[in-house]
């Protein structure tokens, strides 16, 4: 399992991206084109009449066509322009009603744009779309604004399993969290007998049987995952992901211990029973599923310090980071967050050019995302003090270093990918970006 003696080139190239004078085409003076550049040839004085007559005629039509053509794409590409110019100004117009809490005025801009993005999100221009995903997110943002229930995220209908898969095979997104996070664990449970993981969101369990398989090679190792289960009708899903977990460990004759627990407040973790080897997983943001309520991941870091665990993995996306958020206003994270989304949905669609099936799905994941980001974003004084003190919940840890051996094994990982992915660390922070854009983030931290 290991990749060492992998060369990775450090100096990524981004795409360029072409640039034209589309004025200088379309002023190109077509009459240089039909100039005469032969020479030595005689022809007879009716002959040389005929014939200037008709390359005349011919050369006065075609100039004909190709003005009206390009007077017409010069419409176009301006109507094109103003148009994406003027709902911009729109969705920012309303972001800054909403921050100043001008409800009148965020609704009248939220009508607008709906009038103009309705039926036109459909089609296939992607600035549309998501103009149309933003425009629903404000309004879900709005004071006083009719109720989504079509749109909200917690009923948003998504075959997530579908999404789950697509996204495995074909992007980087979800094995480059797992990847980052299983190699912190083994570096730093070198020795241990048992590795103990309390994970903030099993899911399908998809992270795990890697590391069984690199466990398996220590003499003596075993695995106990405890999976926090945050709401009742999750506990079905979790048993079925332990079985199956359970199952694989078998095959491979690891020993291995897979436990849920109902967790609702802080005081509920010191149920659980573990020693200061605790390793604590948090996957916050999954691509395809709504983002996880900040007060259950508030929790839970503040439940697992309890513990005093060995160390903390956190992966977030990046526009919703703990130390950026609360020093944005809205308008600002509004921003941000379109061009985030612009990069991701770019992404997507590059990573699944040629599955048509998986065109849908990426608007759903994209869809969601952006109604939860805004939904999440701290609004008012006090919400901002609940993200700050989220991020307090990590107190008397800092952040490490990442080994050369796990950025290395990234780096290659994110290569298989075709497109615009690559691998940025700085600041203890190991980034997948998307060409010039940081968009999900894994950090290891450990005590003081």
């Amino acid at each position: 399992m290991e990749l060492d003696h992998i060369y990775i080139d450090e100096n990524l190239k981004l795409d360029a991206i072409s640039m034209f004078d589309v004025d200088s085409l379309l002023n190109f003076d077509c009459t240089h084109a039909h100039q005469d550049t032969a020479t030595g040839l005689e022809k007879n004085g009716d002959d040389n009449e005929l014939c200037s007559e008709v390359d005349c005629g011919v050369s006065e039509f075609m100039e004909t066509v190709l003005v009206e053509e390009t007077r017409h794409l010069k419409e176009n590409i301006q109507e094109e322009f103003m148009d994406e110019s003027s709902l911009t100004d729109m969705l920012l117009t309303a972001a800054e009603a909403i921050e100043a809490e001008d409800w009148l005025l965020s609704l009248t801009m939220i009508e607008r744009l709906k009038s103009r993005l309705t039926d036109r999100q459909n089609g296939k221009n992607s600035f549309l779309k998501l103009g149309f995903f933003f425009t629903q997110g404000l309004q879900y943002k709005s004071f006083n604004a009719p109720e989504l229930p079509h749109i909200l995220p917690v009923q948003k209908q998504t075959n997530t399993m579908s999404s789950f898969q697509m996204l495995q095979e074909l992007t980087p997104y979800v094995k480059f969290a797992h990847l980052a996070a299983n190699q912190a664990i083994l570096e730093t449970t070198q020795g241990d007998p048992e590795v103990h993981v309390i994970d903030f969101d099993v899911m399908e369990g998809i992270q795990w049987p890697p590391l069984m398989i690199d466990l398996v090679s220590r003499k003596g190792a075993s695995l106990r995952i405890t999976a926090v289960v945050g709401e009742s009708r999750s506990i079905g899903h979790t048993q079925q992901t332990g079985r199956r977990l359970k199952e694989f460990a078998d095959s491979i004759y690891l020993p291995f211990r897979f436990e849920q627990i109902m967790l609702e407040n802080e005081d509920d973790y010191e149920r659980i029973d573990a020693s200061n080897k605790l390793i604590a997983n948090c996957m916050i943001h999954q691509l395809h599923k709504p983002c996880r309520n900040f007060a259950s991941v508030k929790c839970f870091l503040n439940g697992v310090r309890k513990l005093s665990p060995k160390m903390i993995i956190l992966t977030e996306e990046e526009i919703l980071n703990f130390i950026n958020i609360p020093s944005m206003s809205f308008v600002d994270f509004f921003c941000e967050a379109f061009h985030h989304y612009t990069a991701l949905y770019e992404s997507l669609v590059t990573s699944f050019r040629g599955y048509k099936a998986g065109l849908k799905l990426i608007e759903e994941v994209i869809e969601l995302r952006i109604l939860d980001s805004l939904k999440q974003f701290p609004f008012g004084s006090s919400d901002k003090k609940s993200w700050e003190d989220g991020f307090s919940s990590l107190k008397g840890y800092k952040a490490i270093p990442m080994s050369y051996h796990n950025i290395s094994q990234a780096k290659y990982l994110v290569g298989l990918f075709s497109g615009g992915y690559w691998v940025q660390y700085e600041k203890c922070k190991l980034h997948l970006c998307w060409k010039s854009r940081p968009l999900v983030s894994t950090t290891v931290w450990v005590p003081l």
